[in-house]
């Protein structure tokens, strides 16, 4: 299993400097969360065990809760017979100052104290995230680095399902959507998150117009999420990238 993890990541290998390291309630892990939402987390995992994707592909891991959780799903479903890839920056740095990207300070301060005098982690860290994941380390690679660079390098004719919630930047999005576009031709999902937010218009902007583009259906869940999928009564697509 992580020789075929491996397999699909090693174009990333020669990127100088890289580092690669429903049935269930979705749980916290006394971490923070996007899926803060009540029942919102719940749904989340239920809309993914519907596809019961075997690579799964997480864009925007943040503190890793959602990878947990995925990962316990996927467990519950295939056993080790699953893969989960999770990419994102793991940090502040110049690469994502324009982002809008949510606090990742705590307001708890029992959770500031656990992780600062017992964890002894930033728990925004690739270290803190692979804690987390430890349980399944041989199912998990965790990706450091910008998706506008590490995505090109990725070989998304394996993945079945990505979950898109890193940069809400429109060039991003646009970016991370043109990236997948071979998701899509293999019959998986892209679901999206935050295509309504406010302050961040960016995001649905990007969206609609890949989905124009492509002469796609979209359809938002939750009032939230937005799932992009193939029609089954479509056996080819040329799919196209939006353009600068």
């Amino acid at each position: 299993m992580r020789e075929e993890l491996q397999n699909i990541l090693k174009p990333l290998q020669k990127v100088p400097g890289l580092k690669l390291l429903a049935k269930l309630k979705y749980k916290k892990y006394f971490r923070k969360s996007s899926l803060k939402q009540k029942g919102i987390g719940d749904l989340f995992l239920a809309e993914v065990e519907k596809k019961k994707p075997k690579i799964f592909l997480e864009i925007g891991v943040f503190h890793g809760v959602t990878a947990r959780n995925i990962c316990e799903l996927l467990y519950s479903i295939h056993k080790n017979n699953f893969k989960y890839i999770g990419l994102d920056l793991f940090g502040k740095s110049d690469e994502n100052n324009n982002e809008i990207i949510p606090s990742t300070e705590f307001l708890n301060p029992l959770k500031k104290i656990y992780f600062k005098y017992i964890k002894k982690q930033e728990p925004y860290s690739l270290e803190a995230v692979s804690d987390l994941l430890k349980k399944f380390k041989d199912n998990v690679s965790l990706i450091k680095g910008n998706s506008n660079k590490i995505l090109k390098k990725i070989d998304m004719t394996k993945v079945d399902y990505v979950f898109l919630d890193g940069g809400h930047d429109y060039e991003t999005v646009k970016n991370d959507l043109n990236c997948c576009i071979d998701v899509l031709k293999n019959d998986g999902t892209i679901l999206c998150d935050d295509y309504d937010l406010t302050y961040a218009p960016g995001v649905k902007q990007a969206i609609d117009e890949f989905a124009k583009l492509n002469k796609i259906t979209t359809k938002v869940l939750f009032n939230r999420f937005v799932k992009i999928e193939k029609k089954h009564n479509e056996t080819k697509i040329n799919y196209k990238v939006l353009n600068d």
